[in-house]
Formats: structure tokens, C-alpha cells, sequence
């Protein structure tokens, strides 16, 4: 009984029929001899199939397919073969002997690309594939390239039986290589196919040198992998898989093998040449030899989201937007430079599709790699020009330079630019925004697009600056816009995502975290997990007892304690214990590895870097610290700087953190996002994370060092701030795809402007005259009274209550924000709400409100004093597991909130109550326990792990010391619900001196029961 044939000899065949049509067991059966085949097949060439190829034919010195070499060349250019035949009868030789030096020093991307020349003669290796707009004889001399598949090639000079399974060559030139294997024979590729290449085939032969072929592959039915050079064990292989369910592998195939789109999709003729011809780079520095550089070959999503961008620009023109989610680790910078190079390449009848292409990056590395690369597709010097000013940017703009990069605090210059070029077209392709724009470029964008949420440092998130932008003017059908990012917002959702049928919006194309870490390509930075609760005490300190809004005193009580000196040493002595312990003595990453601390605020930074370098004084400074941020800071009446503080000039920070000797960065928002140190494997976090921040803050440790051997479990976090379910609902959105379940409600516009109309703070007429003076581009001396008069309206004129002003500002602000949102994608004009939104637009910031409370609030922190201080661990290298479907976000609430927290009420002496029972509950001392306290204490202390090992049994004194007064801070620490007032002595250092001896004499004295 004869059964499906299933081993690597059955998929060897399938992948030969799909491309020649034959199979050589077939063509056995036919045809009296394979030559024979090979001759009558001459007759074919120009036919869409593969060339079916004989191993006979392939010179393993050359590392040709020499039957197709030459046949290419006299079917092409007899012309130039015909120079160098009246030169003599060793022309074979010579141009045989000229390929291998070339190809030796240069490689055989550049070949195919630039040809050979040989003497008097230039040969062209490979005709490019055509685009749609090209001439005739362009495609026409497409279909002369020689594309030919070639099974079990005895490739080895040394080893004349070892045989690689598959090779396609394009003219007899090798492009790449191919081991199969199949699960059901229990090979695969990722293990005995890879360990295939690294361990059994020999590298130093010629066709598996590098630059021979352009990349190496090792195949199942189920997973694909692929390197670009071969270096023994210590080659890098990596997947070039689809990706199954946001994660690594591929989906399955109705209608075949799930790897079938390798050899149905990959190796089809054009996909192939459009590999060579625009994505295939030569990596590394050029100053290296050649040698010593790599190919980068693009993995399967950058060619995919490229490719169906491409076609989608093709089929719907200029004057859409798309969304990229594209995790950290997807290859960004290579994606969206093979974007921008293929944009500009378009072209819409007798004209570019693109007039300029517009990069918004603040990405160094992106920059450098554009120019590289573009230098290495275009034929054409100087298209990439650098728009440094918005002067720079017009001028490169109006000369019609082709691929334009500038930064993202130029994105409303942009737009504005845009605006003014009608009759050009545009493609705007925006950077992720993981970099914050802060100080002068902060303060600029909040002129140009008005307030904008900023942090203490005076950073605008790019994400939100982008989003505002578009928002202050229609969409313009004369640009095309490419969002790139790992974490979009739902305004970037609304903004730049695919409109479902079910009025929700998604991604034009994923790339997931989920997949990213399962791929090996970033490193899951919740794997190890741990978080730290603290404990507080507070005391009031003042006779009388002053009513306070109770929510914001808890929030304010709550800073008050977390920047107190002793809280930030208490903590800091955590970190650097763990640091020290867990990392630095351990050499982890060849003793490489390095520390961030993530603190709430400047102040705290810089209380924590003093904390920190003070403790690193007394272990000898085994290390250096760095601490950064923006601007200058008021401390104690000392101003810092982070330049002041680290000894150097601010842009060399990053730098110096490189440095071996520099292991701990400080750090309250800078470099939070947009920081990549692949040196990172720890962080200490205490400032509150949530959303996008959070997955951008923790995923500074994610990033990849296989040279270092940087694993998962290098990673740690320790949290003293944040839940582990808080971090679980930040990351959850962005883990695999995330879309918007529904778009913003306009219909709240119409109630908003209502109350608005009826408050009697503008009469309509005014509205009116101001638009009309507005877009007349009259002085801001004739808009001026129209506003004032309205203003003068809502402050004093028509009598409003504090809480009626307030109400109105909340809401004449939410008609600004949601109509902002939408107005660039609402299906309809509505022409009284876009004058209404420029009115108020000028309105709102004259609007004054009274802040309630601000005073009074913070007269509370004069009113406590901190009376007890602990840290108690809740969960320990905790894996957070994240929710592996697809997330849908809600779209923004519709309703505005209200200014101010629900005005309650409380006491002083409530609050402090509610306060310590929150956060010191259960800490009151019975009298037993009073009575038992110095015994129990005792007996602690002897039970501790490390009581017989470090203090009793340890003869060296100095350590000895050190070890007991460990132990006792943990045992305190332990105890603390015992007795509030000891732990609030504990906290003076004479009295911790004392019972310290006290302890001491009494076991070395034999008090209290023996263990």
C-alpha cells in the first residue's frame, strides 16, 4: 500500500513543481536523461517559470550555475563577449577569474546592481524589475534574466559529497540557499536545520561565503528562519515568519503548508528582484572591509507592511492616512526608510505620485540610516536634504527635494506648508512618537497650537503634539500620511487608523509586542517583577483642627511622604542593596549591566541621586552614578542643574552612560522614552506609571544584546509605587493589536454649544466678526476687544458664581478638544461649530477660574510631621502574564469633567486618621505586646536566616557588625506593627545606636530564650 510521501525529499518537490512545473522525479520518468531535458528546456527561457537547473552545471570554485552564466550572457550581450573573444581564448577566464575578485571584495548585491567590467567589455548581471510606468524594453529585458532552482548541489571543494538541498540562482549568480527539513519526520528547522548550517556546512567554501549568495534558509512546513551570513556557531539566524495569533510562528494554510508563502509569494520572480533592487542594504561601518560587514535582508512584516502600503498608494492615491503599530524590536528604521525611498519611486501617469516626501524623526540613527541607504538605491546623489529650521524646510520644499527629514517640533511648520503648495502632493512619514519635545521647543508649540498638557520638564509627548496638529486644520487631499508606532493612542487611532465597518478603527498593519518577544527580538520586561508597598505614620503637629478638601489632602499627604529624606534613604538603600547584590557582583552581561531609577518628580531625582551616591561613599564607590533632567531646579536654596550635578555638559549625558564605570541613571522623565541603552537590565521604580508612559518607560529594558548574552532573566523591576495590575492594564492594550471600539460622539458638540450659546457670555454677531477678521489675517489688535468683551462678560459682567464659571470653562474647553478631534475627519461641514471652535479657541485662556483651595491645601503640609516609615515586599519576581487577544480601547469620554475633586470635607484629624489606616493600618501595640516586645525581639532576631551564618558564627568583626544591624533593620521591619512609637525612634540614629548595644550584650549575655 503506497502513503503520501512526507519527508524533505516530498518538499523538496513541491517547492521545485510550484516554480519550474516539473519535478526532477518526474522529468526521470519522461525523458531518457536529465540532459537531455536541460537541452529542449533552452528553447524556453523566457517562459514566467523557474529554470529547472542540474547539479552537474554548478562550478563549486566559482560558485556558478555555469550553463545558465553563459547562456545569459550570449543570449544578452554577445556584443561585449565579442571584445573580449578577439582578445584571446582565455576569455572564459578571464571573466570567471574577474567575477570571483569582485565578488570577493564587494560582494554580490553590488554586482547585480553596478555588473562587471572586464577589460573593454561591461556586463550587465541582472536586468531590474520593471515599474508601471516603464518602457517597453524595460520589461522586456526582464523577462531575459535566467531564474533557475537547482536541488542537492554539491557545493564543497573539500567534502565533494556534502550537498545543500536547494539553490536559486538568477543568471547563473547564486541568490540563495536552502535546507529543508519536516516535522512529521521529526526535523525542523529551527533546531536541526539551523544547527544544519552551523555546525556541518562548511563556511569557508565559496558558495557559502559571505557575499556570495544574498541570504540563507532554513525551512520546515511549519516555520521559516534565515541568516545573511554564515559564521560557524556563531551565525545569527532569524525568523521570517508571518506571525500566528500576535504571536511568533505562521496561521495555518487552507491550501497547503503554513511556509507556503515562501516559495508562492517570496521567490516569485519580482518580489525577488524587487528585494534587490530596493530593500537588500549592506550593513555595518564603511569603514570596515568588507568582510567584516553583514547583509540585512528584510524580515517578512517590513516587507509586507511596505508592499501593501505601496499597493495601496498605487490604487487610492494621495490623501489617506495609516496607522503602522509596529512593536519596539520590528526593525522601525529600516521600514520606514524603505518606505520613504519606494514613495518618492511612484508615479501617478507623467508625474511623481510624490513631489517630497517628508521624514518627522528625532531619531539620530534615522537619519544616518536614511542617507546611507538611499545612496545605496538611488542612482540619483543628493535627494535626501535636512530641514533643520522651518526656513530650512520651505527651501528644501519649494527646490523640490525628494526625501526631506526633519524634526517633530516642525510638524505644524509642516502642515502649514503643505497648506501653502497646493498644487504639489505630499508624503508625510512620522517617527513613533517615543521622544518628548521639552523646554523652548515646549514653550513654541504651545504658541503655535495653544495649551498643551506638559510635564515638570516641560515635555509635550510627541504622540499627543502630532494629534494636535492635524486637529487645527481640515485634512488637505494633497498629502498622504504613514504613522509609525508601538503604542497608539486612541486619538492616533481616530486620527490615522483603517474605519471598520462596524464604525471602530484599526491598524493598517501589526506587528505585536507579543510577537516581538516571542521572536526574540525584545526582551519581556515583566517576566520579573517586584513590588515593594510602603507604610506611613503621620502625627499633627498644630493645636487647631482646619477643614480640607479630603481627596487632594490624601494625594498631597501621600507626596509629602514619599519625599521625605528618610523615605527616599530607606528606599534607596533597597535599590542599591539589590543592585550591588543581584548585578553588579554577579558581572551580569559581562559586568556590563546597568540600573535606572524611575523617581516622581525633579526633586525626588535629586534626592535620590544625593541618597545614592552618599551609600556609595560608604561602600568605597565600587561604581558611578548619572542623574538626568531638564532645566534648573530649586533645592534647599541650591540651584541644580544636570550638568552642575554629573560634572559635564547636559548632551553628553547618554554617552558617559555608556561608559563601563557609570552602572545607575536618576532620572524623573528624561530619557523615559526614546532611550535606547541595550546595557540596561534593571530598574527601580517609585513615580506612577500608567498608560502609554508605562509601556515606554519599562520597555527601556527590553531591548536586545545577544553579544552580551542578555536573556529575559537578566531583567528586573522593582516597584515601589505602582500594582502589578496597574501595570497589567498599561501594557494589556499594546501586547498585541489594539483598536478603537467606536469613534468620538460629535453629537455632544451640539449640547456643548448650546450651553455655550445660552450662558450670554458672546452674542453670535461676535463670533461671527472675529472669524471674519481671523481669516482676513487682520492684527491681533482688531481681534483683541471682541475677546475682551466676552471675557469681561464671564468674569464680572453677568454675575457668575464661582461654580458657573467653572462649569462653563470645563466645557467651552471640551468644545475646543472635541472638535479639535474630529473637525479633520468629520464626514460633514458644520461651519457655526469650526467658528465657535476658532472663538473659543482665543476665549478659553482669558476665561479666569479661582483655584479652590490652593492655600488652605497647602498650609496641610505644615500641619503633619512624618512620625513612622516602612517598606514591606507585596510580590517577588512576579511574571505579569498579559492578555494575548486583541484589545479594544473605549473612545474618549463625550462628557467633560468637572474642575475641581467633589468637594468634601474633613477635619485635620479625620484625614490623618483615614490616612494612616490606609497606609499604617494595624499597627497599634497591645500591653502584652509592649510587655513581651524586648523578648520577642530577641528571639527574632536569632531565628533569622542569616543570624548563625553572618553574625554568630563569623569571626571577622567588621563584617559581623554590618550583618547584625541587616538583620535588625529586617526584624524592625517585621515587627513594626508591634509598636508604633518604637518604630518611630528607630528613626533616630542615637536611639538605633543604643538598642543596637543593648540587644548585642543581652544575647552575648545569654538573656531571653535560646533557639
Amino acid at each position: 500500500m503506497t502513503t503520501s510521501p512526507y519527508n524533505e525529499q516530498a518538499l523538496e518537490a513541491l517547492i521545485e513543481k510550484h516554480l519550474t512545473g516539473y519535478t526532477t522525479e518526474e522529468l526521470r520518468k519522461q525523458y531518457p536523461s536529465l540532459p537531455a531535458f536541460l537541452d529542449e528546456q533552452e528553447l524556453y527561457l523566457t517562459r514566467d517559470a523557474y529554470i529547472l537547473g542540474s547539479p552537474g552545471d554548478f562550478d563549486r570554485t566559482y560558485a556558478l550555475d555555469t550553463r545558465r552564466f553563459w547562456s545569459f550572457l550570449e543570449n544578452t550581450q554577445a556584443e561585449e563577449l565579442d571584445k573580449l573573444k578577439a582578445l584571446g581564448p582565455d576569455w572564459k577566464l578571464k571573466i570567471l577569474e574577474r567575477f570571483d575578485r569582485k565578488i570577493k571584495r564587494e560582494g554580490v548585491l553590488r554586482l547585480l546592481k553596478k555588473g562587471l567590467e572586464v577589460d573593454n567589455a561591461c556586463f550587465t548581471l541582472f536586468y531590474e524589475a520593471p515599474a508601471a510606468g516603464s518602457a517597453r524594453k524595460v520589461f522586456d529585458r526582464f523577462t531575459q534574466n535566467q531564474f533557475s532552482v537547482t536541488r542537492q548541489v554539491r557545493y564543497s571543494q573539500a567534502n565533494p559529497l556534502e550537498e545543500i538541498d536547494m539553490v536559486l540562482f538568477v543568471n547563473g549568480i547564486p541568490l540563495c540557499t536552502i535546507e529543508l527539513k519536516n516535522a512529521w519526520t521529526g526535523q525542523t528547522a529551527a533546531v536541526q536545520g539551523i544547527s544544519q548550517y552551523k555546525n556541518t556546512r562548511d563556511a569557508s567554501q565559496p558558495l557559502l561565503s559571505f557575499g556570495r549568495c544574498l541570504v540563507h534558509f532554513a525551512v520546515d512546513t511549519d516555520e521559516v528562519y534565515m541568516t545573511t551570513k554564515l559564521q560557524g556557531k556563531d551565525t545569527v539566524f532569524l525568523p521570517f515568519n508571518k506571525g500566528n495569533n500576535f504571536g511568533k510562528g505562521n496561521p495555518v494554510n487552507p491550501g497547503g503548508h503554513r511556509t507556503a508563502y515562501l516559495w508562492e509569494e517570496i521567490f516569485d520572480k519580482k518580489v525577488l528582484a524587487q528585494i534587490i533592487q530596493h530593500y537588500m542594504l549592506l550593513g555595518g561601518d564603511e569603514k570596515d572591509p568588507f568582510a567584516k560587514r553583514f547583509y540585512i535582508f528584510p524580515r517578512y512584516h517590513q516587507l509586507d507592511v511596505v508592499r501593501k502600503l505601496m499597493a495601496d498608494v498605487r490604487q487610492n492615491g494621495v490623501g489617506h492616512t495609516y496607522l503602522i503599530q509596529h512593536s519596539a524590536g520590528s526593525g522601525k528604521s529600516n521600514s520606514i526608510t524603505w518606505t520613504a525611498f519606494q514613495l518618492i519611486e511612484i508615479e501617478d501617469g507623467d508625474r511623481p505620485m510624490f513631489d517630497s516626501v517628508i521624514v518627522v524623526t528625532d531619531r539620530r540613527i534615522l537619519d544616518r540610516q536614511l542617507k546611507e541607504n538611499i545612496r545605496s538605491f538611488s542612482e540619483i546623489k543628493n535627494i535626501v536634504a535636512h530641514a533643520h529650521t522651518s526656513g530650512d524646510l520651505r527651501a528644501a520644499l519649494e527646490s523640490g527635494r525628494r526625501i526631506i527629514i526633519t524634526t517633530i517640533q516642525k510638524f505644524p511648520y509642516i502642515l502649514n506648508e503643505i497648506d501653502s503648495m497646493a498644487d504639489k502632493r505630499f508624503g508625510v512619514i512620522i517617527d513613533e512618537a517615543h521622544s518628548s519635545q521639552g523646554g523652548h521647543t515646549a514653550d513654541k508649540m504651545n504658541q503655535v497650537l495653544g495649551a498643551m498638557e506638559i510635564n515638570e520638564e516641560g515635555e509635550i509627548d510627541a504622540q499627543d503634539l502630532i494629534v494636535r496638529a492635524m486637529e487645527a486644520r481640515k485634512m488637505r487631499r494633497n498629502a498622504s500620511y504613514f504613522a509609525f508606532t508601538a503604542t497608539p493612542k486612541t486619538s492616533t487611532l481616530e486620527r490615522f487608523g483603517i474605519r471598520d465597518a462596524d464604525g471602530g478603527f484599526r491598524p493598517f498593519h501589526l506587528y505585536s509586542m507579543k510577537q516581538a518577544i516571542e521572536e526574540g527580538f525584545i526582551l519581556d520586561v515583566l517576566a520579573n517583577y517586584t513590588t515593594y508597598r510602603s507604610y506611613y505614620q503621620l502625627y499633627k503637629s498644630i493645636e487647631d483642627n482646619p477643614e480640607f478638601n479630603t481627596a487632594r489632602a490624601q494625594r498631597m499627604l501621600k507626596a509629602f511622604v514619599e519625599k521625605d529624606p528618610r523615605t527616599i534613604t530607606a528606599k534607596a538603600r533597597i535599590m542599591l542593596d539589590h543592585f550591588v547584590e543581584q548585578v553588579y557582583n554577579r558581572k551580569a552581561l559581562q559586568n556590563k549591566a546597568k540600573g535606572m531609577v524611575v523617581t516622581q518628580s525633579i526633586e525626588s531625582a535629586i534626592r535620590y541621586y544625593k541618597a545614592l551616591s552618599g551609600l556609595l561613599e560608604e561602600r568605597g564607590h565600587p561604581f558611578k552614578i548619572l542623574i538626568a533632567f531638564s532645566g534648573t531646579k530649586s533645592l534647599n536654596g541650591v540651584e541644580y542643574t544636570e550638568s552642575s550635578l554629573n560634572g559635564f555638559p547636559e548632551n553628553e549625558t547618554r554617552d558617559m552612560f555608556n561608559r563601563d564605570e557609570y552602572r545607575l541613571l536618576v532620572v524623573a522623565n528624561k530619557y523615559l522614552t526614546g532611550f535606547d541603552q541595550p546595557r540596561l537590565t534593571t530598574m527601580y521604580v517609585d513615580k506612577k506609571l500608567q498608560g502609554v508612559l508605562c509601556v515606554q518607560a519599562l520597555s527601556r529594558l527590553n531591548r536586545s544584546a545577544p553579544k552580551l548574552g542578555k536573556k529575559t532573566e537578566n531583567l528586573f523591576v522593582l516597584d515601589f509605587y505602582n500594582d502589578v495590575e496597574d501595570i497589567k492594564a498599561a501594557f494589556d492594550p499594546f501586547y498585541t493589536s489594539t483598536s478603537l471600539r467606536a469613534p468620538t460622539d460629535v453629537n455632544v458638540l451640539h449640547d456643548l454649544k448650546d450651553e455655550l450659546d445660552d450662558s450670554g457670555i458672546y452674542e453670535w454677531e461676535e463670533v461671527e466678526e472675529f472669524n471674519t477678521l481671523f481669516f482676513s489675517k487682520a492684527s491681533a489688535e482688531q481681534l483683541s476687544p471682541l475677546i475682551d468683551l466676552a471675557a469681561d462678560r464671564f468674569k464680572s459682567e453677568l454675575g457668575l458664581g464661582e461654580e458657573q464659571k467653572i462649569n462653563l470653562k470645563v466645557k467651552a474647553r471640551h468644545f475646543v478638544k472635541v472638535y479639535g478631534q474630529v473637525a479633520a475627519i468629520l464626514p460633514f461641514d458644520n461651519l457655526r461649530w469650526e467658528k465657535l471652535f476658532w472663538f473659543l479657541k482665543f476665549l478659553v485662556p482669558k476665561m479666569e477660574v479661582k483655584e479652590k483651595n490652593k492655600i488652605i491645601l497647602d498650609e496641610l503640609l505644615d500641619s503633619v510631621d512624618l512620625s513612622t516609615y516602612g517598606i514591606e515586599r507585596v510580590r517577588l519576581n512576579e511574571k505579569i502574564e498579559l492578555d494575548a487577544g486583541d484589545t479594544a480601547l473605549d473612545p474618549p469620554s463625550s462628557n467633560p469633567r468637572g474642575a475641581h475633586d467633589q468637594d468634601e470635607k474633613s477635619a485635620l484629624d479625620q484625614i490623618i486618621r483615614d490616612f494612616n489606616d490606609r497606609w499604617f493600618s494595624n499597627w497599634d501595640a497591645t500591653p502584652e505586646d509592649k510587655r513581651q516586645f524586648f523578648v520577642n525581639f530577641l528571639e527574632k532576631i536569632r531565628q533569622h536566616p542569616d543570624f548563625a551564618s553572618k553574625y554568630l558564627n563569623n569571626p571577622d568583626k567588621y563584617t559581623r557588625n554590618i550583618a547584625y544591624a541587616k538583620i535588625l533593620d529586617e526584624v524592625v521591619l517585621q515587627l513594626r506593627r508591634l509598636h508604633v512609637d518604637f518604630a518611630k525612634n528607630w528613626m533616630d540614629e542615637e536611639f538605633k545606636r543604643n538598642f543596637m548595644a543593648s540587644t548585642q550584650r543581652a544575647i552575648e549575655g545569654g538573656v531571653g530564650p535560646k533557639v
